[in-house]
């Protein structure tokens, strides 16, 4: 007997099997479609979607259109926060774009996305910097407007798996905050430094998620936290770092996720992660999200033999060269491969590797979920 969907990605992510492997796409603001290659998509699936709505405006991720996610049998809905009413993202006089952080991005016109050009905090800073900086309101009614409504709404009235997505990670924040030299600079020389800024961004993250769960706890599925702690070859710091500095931190919030849910955490960590693993297990991470498989040592068979029933895997299919590059019959290979490596025994869910980009046709988009059905069976 089929399930619903909503069924099939929580047994998926109990490390049972289900009827078969839960597709999704544009879940989470790491697991959806660039504007370019979406509004192709929609032409291609015969949608009308002429004025598709940003996810996240600097990355130029879109919200997709309902009938694109049936056509293509995804299981999986999007909940996500709303822009705070009193300090929404604004544009200066140069075209940069200042966010409630303070932090701002440029887009210059050879670019497809915003890129980081002002780090309030960057430079020679003391503890009270960080006291006068201008941090955001988490109690901002702005975010939570709507979200009981819809997240009852897709909990009641639809069978699909619900996703509630995080604001951006402590990690990335921080680098953003402090600048990317500075806050590497940080780890090393002044660490009490790093930490207090890490705290300062922290505490905004865990009132967000405390109000977030009193909204919507009981409606939600999965709880997505996105946090860029490896590179594509290896450790972004000494491990030592991480579990001195971040990992304590990051427990704190997933501890309070877990008090206010049942949802599973999906954490999404680019690049060469497997170093860190365990660690992320330690601390409630039930998911690991995008499973880079271009990175150094993110080989599906290995890690589904060493983290089966302990660690679910979500994404796999090749966005480096596969997707963008690859005929519909390669995309089919290797969507077949990631599935015969990740789907036994449960706890997989498949998708892209992060975004699709623009360079990506719809052909091979669709040709990954229809190898999906072809070979995603139990």
């Amino acid at each position: 007997m089929a399930m619903t969907s909503r069924e099939r990605v929580k047994k998926a992510l109990d490390h049972q099997e289900p009827d078969r492997v839960p597709f999704d796409l544009g879940g989470t603001f790491a697991s959806t479609v660039v504007l370019g290659a979406y509004q192709r998509l929609a032409e291609y699936l015969g949608v009308d979607d002429p004025e598709p709505v940003f996810m996240r405006l600097t990355s130029q991720t879109v919200f997709l259109h309902e009938k694109v996610l049936e056509k293509l049998g995804i299981d999986t809905r999007c909940l996500s926060l709303g822009a705070p009413d009193g300090s929404p993202e604004r544009e200066d006089a140069t075209g940069t774009m200042i966010d409630e952080w303070g932090v701002g991005r440029r887009k210059p016109a050879s670019s497809l996305y915003y890129d980081l050009s002002y780090s309030p905090l960057a430079g020679s800073i003391t503890p009270k910097d960080l006291e006068r900086h201008p941090w955001p309101d988490p109690d901002d009614p702005g975010r939570y407007r709507g979200l009981e409504e819809r997240a009852r709404y897709l909990h009641e009235e639809t069978d699909y798996a619900v996703i509630l997505n995080l604001p951006l990670g402590m990690v990335h924040q921080a680098q953003f905050l402090r600048g990317f030299e500075d806050w590497f600079v940080d780890l090393l020389l002044d660490p009490g430094l790093a930490g207090d800024l890490m705290d300062r961004v922290n505490e905004v993250n865990k009132r967000i998620v405390a109000n977030a769960l009193d909204i919507c706890g009981q409606y939600v599925d999965v709880v997505m936290y996105a946090d860029d702690v490896a590179t594509q070859n290896g450790p972004m710091f000494a491990n030592e770092t991480y579990r001195e500095l971040i990992k304590p931190r990051e427990k704190e919030l997933f501890d309070l996720i877990k008090e206010k849910s049942n949802a599973k955490i999906l954490y999404h960590c680019c690049g060469s992660v497997v170093h860190l693993l365990d660690d992320f297990i330690d601390i409630g991470v039930d998911v690991i999200t995008p499973v880079q498989v271009s990175a150094k040592g993110m080989d599906t068979k290995w890690l589904k033999a060493n983290y089966r029933g302990r660690l679910s895997f979500w994404g796999g299919v090749d966005t480096h060269w596969v997707l963008p590059r690859g005929t519909p019959a390669d995309v089919k290979a290797e969507t077949k491969r990631r599935l015969e490596d990740l789907m036994p025994g449960g706890g997989y869910v498949l998708n892209s590797v992060h975004n699709i980009q623009p360079d990506v046709p719809p052909e091979n988009i669709v040709a990954m979920f229809e190898a999906g059905l072809e070979y995603g069976y139990y």
